[in-house]
Formats: structure tokens, C-alpha cells, sequence
């Protein structure tokens, strides 16, 4: 058998390593445009900001390792331009001398991944402009802030790439514009969760620009003009376009391949696509949301492996089947992580699904032990059946092993509040006794026993303010004199039950506190006297992040960077 694959990065890379250890007597030829194999694609900001020195280790295989180890024909700088079916062959282009050959195949696999989005602006081809998805692209921006020294950037587009890029330029000391088309940074993310990463953001000295489009560039004697409707130009020293990618399927199309969303490859859940003995994986394909069953784009490394390996199956003559992605994804930011798996409540909202939430902040691990840091949890799922819909978390220490738990358990198919069953590891370095996973199934118990009734950030403007209802902050008064939501009363909760009297029990009572907890507490102090009581979703540290941030949204006005 001999098997072609189209790509060496990370689907095709996985599909040719685990063919050999099935089959060891397969002819297994790869073709990769670049210059690189199985490289790092997210690890290519960090080689930017010097935090990873060594540009070896952005690669984890060579084309002479691969062949060494695994017996595969690992060809780099080769083109492959078009794709026969019906003779099972392939036009491939060698890039270093132009020759053009052919070459059969039994079994074919398409790994090209995606292209960076590249809009036809004025003045885009300047070289002052980047994007970020190879090798060459990071040794080419590399050599650019080496040589030129540049003191001042914009970077287009505030995703996963967007976020790593300016950060790691920050890290040389360079001033940073994040310009953003949408309102908020990071859209797997809600809004509100978002507030926590702007001001992460910010605080690092980037200078935000939310809800801005650019409309092109020009070339200056010191720079390149960034042009932005309806906002002042920036003046800088280079540019990082990172608005998103594409997948890379003009092979495919060519080829009489069914195509999907966005131009991407349809495949099966074997990856075979609509071509008999042609498999497809990785960021070209399109496949299904596990959580919603829609069909989706994900492109992330993990998922991308994950197809490679099943094609290999497949390909062997087995029987394995991918069964969707929820899109788990992990992010440095500065000093804060931040990470989500499944649906948001946006996307939850649009599918017309009905939804509730939890929203908390609990402490990394235990509080009595030194350095635990506050994180938090907004756990989204479906109202009636408890399906776990999705999650996001931000914080510092421990976010990504909570939202590995929260991925597992919607994989596992777990109803929220079975998340208080679950047995996890303990020790105060590490954890609480009741893990911050386990709070989230402890609320969410609660309110499917209507222990407790929530309210949320979006109802406070429409909260009446007639005297028709109590508005409670049951914080210190030193907190409550620190800021607070307008128009709340102050009673501690350690106080409520001697000050009970001065509220009227025939008015609902909307309840805050700095985290949830001591409101929580003060709900059933006053459900358990006669009182229709509402806990808030988030406490007023979540409520201060959100109103802040976008008061800063209003308020911020465009600065142009100029090198002086």
C-alpha cells in the first residue's frame, strides 16, 4: 500500500507516525510546501518574544528524523498543484528547482491546514505588514524586530495568535495597539468573561481598541499609516494581521471534492470525504460540534492530531470514528490564563437552546494556604435537562486542570450537578476540599432543588427602582464604602438576622456580595424568614470587572502611535 499525504504539519505529521506503527511495509510519501515539518504552530509567538530562544525547538521532527524513526519520505519545499481521482495520481511541484513530477497513490490524505485571512485592503503587500502561521512567517518577524528595532506595532485582530503576538512584542518593549473589529477580545469567550482579559490586557500596557475596523495602510517615510474607519490613522513601525484563517482547500475543490463551510473539506466521522480512498483532516475539514451536533470549523492542534491518528486507522483498515469537537482551548495572556471548553452563552442563544448559569469566583486552592489566587467560573447548561453546554474560566493558578475536569464531564455526557460527585484531588497547594468543580455542581444543585434563585448581570438596569423591591449588599462596610452597586443598602450578613426588621418581607430582595457566597448565605437567612430572595450571579467583583470595562469601551478614544 502506499499512502500520500498532502501537509506535514500537525494532522499529516500524526496520520504518517502512526501508519508506520501499523502497517511496516507501507509506502508513506508526504508533501509539505514549507520548509518545516511538524513544527509548533503554537509556539510561534513565544520564539518572537525570546521566551523560547532556540528556533530548533519549534520543530519537534526534521524530514531526517522522520525517515530515520519512522521509514516516511518527509518532502519539504514540494507543492503538490493538482489532484487526479480517477488515476489516484498527483501533480507535485518541486519549489527549490521547479520540476514538476507525478506520483501515485493508493490511499491519499489532504492535511493542508488554513491560510491567515489576508483582506484586499490598499497598501496590505507593504513588508511592514506580517501574519503568523509558519515557520518562515515567525523567522521572517523575527528578523525584522532584530534588524529594525521597531517601537511601535499594531496588531489586527484579537484572537488566540492576536492576544500571543502583542504580548510577546510587548515583552521587547514595544508599544502595542490591539485594534479589534468586534467588541471584545477572544470570541469563544462571553463578554462578560472577557472584562477579566481586556483588563489583563490593558494592564500590560496595550493599548486597546475594541469595535474598530481597519480600512487599509500606507507606506510613510518612517513607518506604515494604519487607516481605521471612522478613527484617527495609527502611525507605526510594523503591522501583525491576525483576523483569522481560512481553510486551505483550492486542491480539494479542483478536485471535485465536496466542500463545506467556509470552502472547508465534508468528511465523515472515518475523515474519508466524498472521493473514495481520499481522506481529509486537520483545519481544511469541517466536522461536527459535539456539544450541538452543528456543523463547525475548529482549528486547534488538538483536534487536528486527533483526525490524523483515526485517518491513519482507517487508512490501515480499521474502524475508528471521530465523534465531533467542543473546541477546549487554553491561553496565556500576561500573567492570566484563560479557558474555555464547549458552547458560550452567546452561540447557546442563537441555536435557541434555554440556558442558565453559574458564575463564581473561588480561590485557586485552599484559602489558609499561601498564594491561592481567585479564578473565575462561569459553567453554562441547559435548563429542564442539565446538560452541560459549556464553560469558561479566568484566572491565574489552576484554570487549566478545572476546565480539563469540565471538558471530560461534557464528553462524558454528565448532567451539572452530577459535578458534586465527582472525586477529585486534594491538598491545599493544590486544591480545596470542595474544589471550584465542585462548587459549580453545589450551585447548580441548589438551584435545581430551588435552594437558591439567581439574578444577573443584564437584569440590573432593568431592576425596578420604585421602592417596588430591596437591593441588598451584604458585604463589610468597608467594601460596600470601597464601591458599590447604585442603589443597594448595606447590611452585613453577620448582621442580617439582628437587622431583619428593617426590611419589608412583602418586597423581593436582590442580593449582592463581593463573590456570591456570603449572599448566598444571606438568601436563605431570608427565604428561611418568610422573604422572596435572589442571589447575584457573579458577585460585585465579577459586576465591578463588567462595568468597568465597559465604561472603558465607551470612553476610550483611538490614539495614534507615532515612533516620537
Amino acid at each position: 500500500m502506499k499512502v500520500v499525504i498532502i501537509g506535514g504539519v500537525a494532522g499529516g505529521a500524526t496520520a504518517a507516525a502512526r501508519i508506520r506503527r501499523l502497517d511496516e511495509q507501507a509506502e508513506i510519501v508526504v508533501f509539505e510546501r514549507s520548509g518545516f515539518i511538524s513544527y509548533a504552530n503554537c509556539g510561534l509567538p513565544y520564539y518572537i518574544g525570546g521566551t523560547i530562544e532556540d528556533e530548533n525547538d519549534l520543530t519537534l521532527q526534521t524530514p531526517e528524523s522522520f525517515w530515520k524513526r519512522f521509514r516516511v519520505k518527509m518532502n519539504v519545499h514540494h507543492e503538490v498543484t493538482e489532484i487526479h481521482p480517477d488515476s489516484k495520481t498527483v501533480v507535485v511541484r518541486n519549489l527549490e528547482n521547479g520540476t514538476v513530477f507525478t506520483e501515485s497513490y493508493d490511499k491519499l490524505l489532504l492535511s493542508p491546514g488554513a491560510k491567515p485571512i489576508r483582506p484586499n485592503f490598499e497598501g496590505v503587500d507593504s513588508d511592514k505588514i506580517f501574519t503568523l502561521r509558519t515557520v518562515e512567517d515567525t523567522l521572517k518577524i523575527k528578523k525584522y524586530v532584530d534588524e529594525r528595532h521597531p517601537q511601535s506595532a499594531v496588531v489586527v485582530g484579537g484572537g488566540f495568535i492576536g492576544i500571543e503576538v502583542a504580548e510577546n512584542l510587548r515583552k521587547l518593549g514595544i508599544g502595542v495597539t490591539l485594534v479589534e473589529a468586534a467588541e471584545q477580545l477572544m470570541a469563544p469567550f462571553d463578554g462578560d468573561m472577557a472584562s477579566f482579559i481586556h483588563a489583563e490586557v490593558r494592564k500590560n500596557g496595550v493599548n486597546l481598541m475594541l469595535g474598530h475596523m481597519v480600512e487599509g495602510f500606507a507606506g510613510t517615510d518612517y513607518g506604515i499609516d494604519v487607516k481605521l474607519k471612522d478613527a484617527p490613522t495609527l502611525h507605526v513601525d510594523m503591522v501583525v494581521m491576525s483576523i483569522g484563517v481560512a481553510p486551505e482547500t483550492a486542491l480539494a475543490k479542483n478536485a471535485g471534492l465536496e466542500l463545506g463551510i467556509k470552502g472547508s473539506i465534508v468528511v465523515n466521522d472515518k475523515m474519508e470525504t466524498s472521493i473514495p480512498d481520499i481522506y481529509a483532516v486537520g483545519d481544511a475539514v469541517q466536522i461536527k460540534n459535539f456539544v450541538t451536533d452543528e456543523d463547525t470549523l475548529i482549528s486547534l492542534a488538538g483536534p487536528a492530531n486527533k483526525q490524523g491518528r483515526i485517518a491513519a486507522d482507517n487508512i490501515c483498515g480499521g474502524d475508528s470514528h471521530y465523534t465531533g469537537g467542543q473546541g477546549s482551548s487554553v491561553i496565556k495572556i500576561f500573567d492570566m490564563t484563560a479557558a474555555t471548553t464547549g458552547i458560550n452563552e452567546k452561540t447557546a442563544k442563537v441555536l435557541g437552546l434555554l440556558t442558565d448559569k453559574v458564575i463564581f469566583s473561588p480561590m485557586s486552592h485552599a484559602g489558609y494556604y499561601p498564594g491561592g489566587k481567585i479564578m473565575t467560573m462561569k459553567v453554562i447548561f441547559e435548563k429542564e435537562t442539565y446538560r452541560i453546554l459549556g464553560a469558561q474560566i479566568v484566572g491565574f493558578d489552576g484554570v487549566d486542570k478545572r476546565i480539563d475536569v469540565l471538558a471530560t464531564a461534557i464528553r462524558a455526557r454528565m448532567k451539572a450537578y452530577d459535578l458534586v460527585e465527582l472525586d477529585l484531588a486534594y491538598a491545599p497547594p493544590y486544591s480545596s476540599a470542595k474544589d471550584p468543580v465542585n462548587m459549580a455542581g453545589f450551585i447548580i444543585e441548589n438551584i435545581k432543588n430551588g435552594v437558591v434563585k439567581q439574578w444577573y448581570y443584564e437584569d440590573y438596569e432593568t431592576l425596578p427602582r420604585d421602592g417596588s423591591v430591596t437591593l441588598l449588599d451584604t458585604r463589610t462596610p468597608m467594601e460596600y464604602n470601597r464601591g458599590h452597586a447604585e442603589g443597594f443598602i448595606n447590611i452585613p450578613v453577620d448582621e442580617l438576622r439582628e437587622r431583619i426588621d428593617e426590611l419589608d418581607r412583602s418586597k423581593p430582595v436582590y442580593i449582592i456580595c463581593q463573590s456570591g457566597l456570603r449572599s448566598y448565605i444571606a438568601s436563605r437567612i431570608l427565604v428561611g424568614n418568610g422573604f422572596n430572595a435572589y442571589n447575584f450571579a457573579g458577585g460585585f467583583r465579577f459586576y465591578d470587572a463588567v462595568r468597568n470595562d465597559k465604561a472603558l469601551n465607551r470612553k476610550s478614544t483611538p490614539c495614534g502611535m507615532d515612533k516620537n
